[in-house]
């Protein structure tokens, strides 16, 4: 089923309002889910006895889930507030014990359609009934030292046994961990203090608490100096509470958002001049240290090399030199120069580059696991241990016994490469994001204006110091700094970073802007209304990496292979040792099979050695992530932006596509012209007009829309506007005030205007009004019907008085999508709310053959069930609010990004270039991307199911086969790079061209 609670995304297009919480244009941010609530109240409550209940809400799929529990509990007498909680299917309401009890709180989620259990109910004062709600916080964090699977399960059981976190996921790829907690119950440093303990390194990049910011003082470096930092902060109204290290120079402040802001706070520590404030990048989670991670690997690999290069001369080459072998023969003390030459070159290797496994085995063994640190220390320790006895016993005895130093620097300096080359391949695979983050502006131009709204002064600011309501001035070439409401000039603005539009777009006064996007030709003045990670590209950039941590099902099947890996492994390698050390000493094998200087405890030491390093559980570890990575960033390049793995999953098994009519496969901007109006009485057009669209401004369907559109145009400004010509004011004052309103869904309005009973509608609102259709009226309706119009009905005091033909073009690229899907064998339906007639003329020319018309919202979602009932996959393509429900029944949601912030949060993909080709290109990236997790993790078991035959030595009594161990160790690195380059080749994906589905050849 479709998950809409995990991600949300806002409109592109609209900003938020000053109005009440629980307004669509409010909704929260992608990190920010657990926030998604909205607080209604009937009044402050004065009573005695007021509690505080929090249940648990189950079966809440979407915003309009949460809306409903909302207004159920609104209604009861007696409750206070109610706040729902999404993403965590958490209510909390304070209420009046003595107007209502909790049966009857619960009865109405009930008749809600949702089922309630108590969580807790505790007594409350009225002074504490503003906190009584305190949300749950999502923290992001940097997770350090994991290697494998089994690390993520590891970290993901420590943080989900904690007292007080929600939920846990922990992403390997990413290193990193996103965390739901209750912050009454647990603190921040409580969850890192766990991580440390379970034997990995973390810090908090982000948290959903916006009231806490961070940042780096430079030049703080001492007790005095974190003092005068304290002191600066006290002395800022709106600042709370600090904490200050002088140590890192980390500042962490609470804040009053309402009375201060970050500029603020920057302003007033760099005024003294003696301090910097460094701010972390806005758009992203990502921290400084992942992009020194390639750069430490590489140096530790080539100090490797420094120190076993030499070694593996000392053993391999040398000999073969007469001079250089009379050298190295020479003994200095008890021991002969070579051994010590190498002893002494293989410990720094062994003891310090080497430290990370020791730490990752040791902190693996304390959490009573074992990872691929375990295996490399066993490995390599066993080597290294033998060749110091094996030194110290031809010392003491004379007795000159091989000694395997190269097999341990060997084996650790390519177990190095393979961490250098695999870090360097993932992080390939997360180019999209480096992509998108180059988009992000640095500066900003701040304008100050005086009480006459006059510029008098302009600033240049770091673009991170933006505050919402601030005047930005952006030049010819410049990017925008901030999502806006430009205020004053006329340009062009590149927007094909989201819409995917080349065409430049016009901008003038009214007209928004979005961060990020590029201004081509002239000077504008724009007020920011969201600013940082509230901005849309910020948005899209955390819904990629929020994606990219999301596991999708099939990995679970790596992560219980991961979790008993290591312990088969070792058991292997105890038994290979056995097999072939008893072998040896019953004398099933002949003596020159063994090494000149060796025995047959040396002999089955090798084998076991080998066996031991050679196998990689990491490989399966990486198969689903880095294809999950790779494969969301190119949707993201693509303008699809898929909600994590599990939709991905999901995507490459759909069979069946639904689509909605309005705004989908039409463009969703009806009109209406002056031939399409129809009026069977003598009632003046002017006044027919005037009352139909006083009616219908009541109403926020688009056809509504339309209407009014075409009646101010009509009675204001009855000349068209002129090439060039600035949009007019709009001028409302012609219509009428209308009493009794009611919106009808499905239907169409009812009310009164000024004394006339007026309803504004189709046949259905006519019929259930007792209103009769005549046979001119029906005539005139289908005929529009054909011209896959929709005819609306405007009944004055019970009698039908004209009708408005509304006509919606259809998307230029309907009818080849539909058929691009057909030939993938998809089969594809239609529904939706409008009449059989229109939805029939539609059908025949985008070409489905299944409609489903005169539906409402809840019944999109049964149809959905429906065709879901015999096990077909099935996905929904929307765009409108009423889509919501359907969008989340369906296996697969895809939202149109013009569409609505509640269709949007409700999907799985979302569609930001609003075209229809995206949804083949959605479902064709989806079988791509798993067709490569496939190959994955054939490679990925493959290679462990013949490689730990062939290290134990299986094939060596029939071929002579053998691995030694510094071979088994290079094989084990690159086993889990070429997972990793396997994925990357999914970067080479393009696009499905219809030409090509369709088997269009174009004549030249």
């Amino acid at each position: 089923m479709a998950s809409a609670s995990h991600l949300q995304l806002t409109r592109f297009d609209s900003f938020p309002s000053n109005g009440s919480t629980g307004s669509l244009e409010n909704l929260p941010l992608l990190n920010e889910a657990s926030r998604n609530c909205f607080s209604i109240s009937d009044g402050l409550l004065k009573t005695q006895i007021k509690k505080r209940l929090e249940l648990n809400v189950i079966g809440m799929r979407c915003a309009a889930c949460s809306s409903s529990v909302e207004n159920a509990l609104g209604k009861l007498n007696g409750v206070e507030s109610a706040t729902v909680a999404l993403l965590q299917n958490r209510a909390v309401v304070v209420y009046n014990a003595d107007l209502v009890s909790e049966d009857d709180i619960i009865e109405a989620i009930d008749n809600a359609g949702f089922d309630a259990i108590i969580v807790s109910s505790t007594p409350v004062s009225s002074e504490a009934n503003g906190d009584a709600a305190v949300s749950n916080i999502v923290g992001q964090f940097r997770i350090q030292g994991m290697t494998c699977a089994a690390c993520v399960n590891s970290v993901e059981s420590v943080l989900n046994s904690l007292n007080g976190v929600i939920r846990a996921s922990v992403a390997l790829v990413t290193e990193s961990g996103e965390i739901e907690y209750d912050p009454k119950t647990i603190n921040q440093q409580d969850i890192i203090e766990a991580i440390d303990d379970a034997g990995f390194d973390a810090t908090l990049m982000d948290s959903s608490q916006r009231d806490k910011i961070r940042f780096v003082v430079a030049g703080m470096s001492s007790v005095q100096e974190k003092a005068n930092v304290e002191s600066i902060l006290c002395s800022l109204t709106g600042v709370k509470e600090i904490t200050v290290d002088p140590l890192t120079s980390k500042v962490e402040v609470l804040i009053d958002p309402e009375a201060i802001g970050l500029r603020a706070i920057v302003d007033a520590v760099e005024a003294s001049g003696d301090y910097k404030v460094v701010i972390s990048n806005q758009y992203t989670n990502k921290s400084p240290e992942e992009c020194d991670e390639v750069g430490h690997m590489f140096q530790l690999f080539l100090w490797s090399c420094l120190f076993s290069i030499p070694v593996v001369f000392i053993g391999a080459i040398c000999p073969h030199i007469w001079i250089v072998q009379l050298l190295l023969r020479v003994k200095c003390g008890p021991f002969l120069l070579s051994d010590w030459l190498k002893w002494a070159l293989v410990t720094p290797v062994q003891f310090v580059l080497g430290r990370r496994f020791y730490v990752g085995a040791y902190r693996s063994l304390k959490r009573k696991s074992a990872n691929m640190d375990v295996l490399v220390v066993l490995g390599t320790t066993a080597a290294y241990v033998y060749s110091v006895c094996a030194v110290l016993y031809s010392a003491s005895t004379g007795i000159q016994l091989p000694t395997y130093f190269e097999t341990s620097a060997m084996l650790l300096t390519f177990v190095l490469l393979g961490k250098y080359l695999e870090v360097l391949a993932k992080g390939k695979t997360s180019e999209a994001i480096g992509k998108l983050l180059q988009l992000a502006p640095t500066t900003a131009l701040l304008l100050t204006v005086d009480s006459a709204r006059k510029v008098v002064a302009e600033r240049e600011i770091d673009a991170q110091l933006v505050q919402r309501g601030d005047l930005l001035k952006v030049l010819p070439g410049a990017k925008v700094p901030a999502d806006g409401i430009c205020s004053w000039g006329q340009s062009h603005v590149n927007e094909s970073m989201v819409t995917g539009e080349a065409s430049p777009v016009p901008k003038a006064p009214g007209d928004s802007v979005i961060g990020g996007t590029m201004n081509v030709n002239g000077v504008l003045h724009i007020r920011a209304m969201r600013v940082g990670r509230d901005t849309a590209l910020a948005q899209i950039v955390n819904l990629v990496e929020t994606a990219q941590m999301s596991k999708a099902p099939i990995q679970k099947f790596a992560d219980y292979v991961a979790s008993i890996f290591v312990p088969v492994v070792l058991l292997l390698a105890a038994l290979t040792f056995m097999v072939w050390y008893v072998a040896g000493k019953m004398g099933a094998y002949p003596d020159s099979w063994i090494s000149a200087g060796g025995n047959y405890f040396i002999h089955a030491l090798m084998f076991a050695i080998s066996v031991t390093v050679i196998a990689c559980p990491c490989a399966l570890g990486l198969a689903t992530p880095t294809a999950v990575m790779v494969a969301t960033g190119i949707g993201a390049q693509n303008g699809i932006l898929i909600k994590g793995g599990d939709a991905l999953e999901r995507a490459h098994r759909i069979q069946c596509v639904v689509f909605d009519k309005t705004g989908t496969l039409t463009m969703g901007k009806p009109s209406v012209t002056h031939q399409t109006v129809k009026i069977f009485d003598k009632t003046p057009l002017a006044e027919f007009l005037t009352i139909v669209a006083s009616a219908e401004a009541g109403s926020e369907h688009p056809m509504a829309k339309a209407l009014v559109d075409y009646a101010h145009n009509h009675l204001v400004f009855p000349e068209p506007l002129r090439s060039g010509e600035m949009p007019r004011t709009r001028d409302l004052s012609w219509m009428r005030e209308a009493s009794e309103f009611e919106n009808v869904p499905g239907e169409g309005v009812r009310c009164k205007i000024v004394g006339v009973s007026v309803l504004v509608g189709n046949r259905k609102l006519m019929r259930s009004a007792g209103v009769t259709v005549s046979d001119e009226v029906e005539r005139y309706l289908q005929e529009t019907e054909n011209r896959a119009g929709t005819g609306i009905l405007a009944a004055f005091n019970g009698s039908i008085v004209g009708v408005v033909g509304i006509s919606d073009p259809l998307n230029p690229e309907a009818a080849l999508v539909v058929e691009g899907l057909q030939r993938m064998g998809i089969r594809c339906v239609m529904v939706t709310g409008d009449n059989w007639g229109t939805a029939r003329s539609v059908s025949r020319r985008v070409g489905i053959d299944e409609v489903f018309a005169e539906v409402l919202p809840a019944g999109k979602a049964e149809i959905i069930r429906n065709l879901q009932s015999d096990e077909t996959k099935v996905a929904m393509v929307g765009d409108g609010v009423n889509d919501s429900p359907a969008l989340a029944a369906a296996d697969v949601g895809i939202a149109i990004g013009a569409g609505t912030d509640i269709a949007i949060e409700a999907a799985d993909y979302v569609l930001i270039r609003n075209n229809l080709e995206d949804v083949i290109t959605s479902i064709d990236l989806s079988r791509k991307a798993f067709a490569r997790i496939r190959v994955n993790y054939a490679f990925a078991m493959g290679y462990n199911i013949l490689a730990i035959p062939l290290a134990a030595g299986v094939f060596f009594p029939y071929f002579g086969l053998r691995l030694p161990p510094w071979a088994a160790g290079a094989a084990m690195a690159s086993s889990s790079v070429s997972v990793v380059c396997s994925s990357l080749l999914l970067r080479m994906y393009t696009r499905p061209r219809l030409t090509e589905l369709l088997q269009v050849k174009i004549q030249r």
